[in-house]
């Protein structure tokens, strides 16, 4: 096992994206600083989930899925012919709307699960130690700690979230997608998970893609809003610091937006 990576900014410069001959980003260039939460925020259908896949390559596993740009880890861009697919997932890793588990499997071998998958090696104190940690910084250890050779299926939604969080963070990555990992969860577990990212935010940097507002503005720190009109491809209207952009936003559809006018 490697120790910890310092933290990283992740960077889309120039990014367009096709379904095929469908466009439906078009030039987006976005910086995600590190050490912050970027929330991204708009309506549905105007390309904010394509663009978190983008981040970490998984764009190009849907078929007839094409892309151009580029997305820079610390200025190397993860799209460069000599970087592997794997070395892109083990340090940007992916949280999805719907909490995945594998559902047999228990608590304890869902955090480790990671490791295998990308070639990490760790001793039997090693993995202990890891999902420990790993689970206290996803907010789960004290209710798990005394059952975690019971399946990982058997957990609550919230719960469930948190364990597909911890076993992101067990392969130590620099970066954490979060794909509206709250909208399946109740408030109480709702916020359990936003006060995770909150504390997250000093050790990864974290990118969200949120459609609660007020859940934007609790745990980012900066939100880039995102826009398609009808029959184009999805832009960046504004981004920006999060408490200006909702104070005060430059541009008056994203006024719009944030004030539930529209979307």
């Amino acid at each position: 096992m490697t120790a910890d990576a310092p933290l990283a900014q992740l960077e889309g410069r120039n990014v367009s994206a096709w379904f095929g001959e469908r466009k439906v980003l078009d030039r987006i260039s976005l910086t995600m600083p590190a050490g912050q939460v970027t929330a991204l925020i708009g309506p549905s259908g105007c390309g904010k989930s394509t663009f978190l896949r983008i981040l970490n390559r998984m764009h190009e596993l849907v078929p007839s899925a094409s892309l151009a740009g580029e997305v820079l880890l610390d200025g190397d861009d993860i799209y460069d012919a000599s970087k592997k697919l794997v070395d892109a997932r083990k340090s940007i890793g992916m949280v999805f709307q719907k909490p995945n588990p594998f559902p047999a499997m228990s608590i304890y071998d869902n955090v480790i699960a990671g490791l295998k998958l990308t070639g990490l090696k760790a001793g039997r104190d090693e993995k202990d130690e890891l999902v420990e940690n790993s689970l206290t910084k996803a907010g789960l250890w004290k209710e798990v700690k005394d059952r975690l050779r019971a399946p990982g299926g058997g957990l609550s939604g919230g719960q469930q979230q948190r364990l597909c969080i911890a076993r992101s963070l067990a392969v130590k990555p620099r970066v954490l997608l979060m794909d509206e990992p709250c909208s399946a969860l109740d408030p109480t577990s709702t916020r359990v998970i936003e006060e995770t990212m909150v504390e997250l935010k000093e050790e990864v940097t974290i990118v969200i893609v949120t459609h609660n507002m007020q859940q934007a503005q609790r745990v980012s720190q900066q939100c880039a809003f995102f826009l398609a009109s009808q029959g184009t491809p999805g832009v960046i209207v504004e981004h920006g610091d999060t408490e200006a952009m909702f104070a005060d936003p430059i541009d008056p559809r994203t006024y719009d937006y944030v004030n539930g006018r529209f979307g």
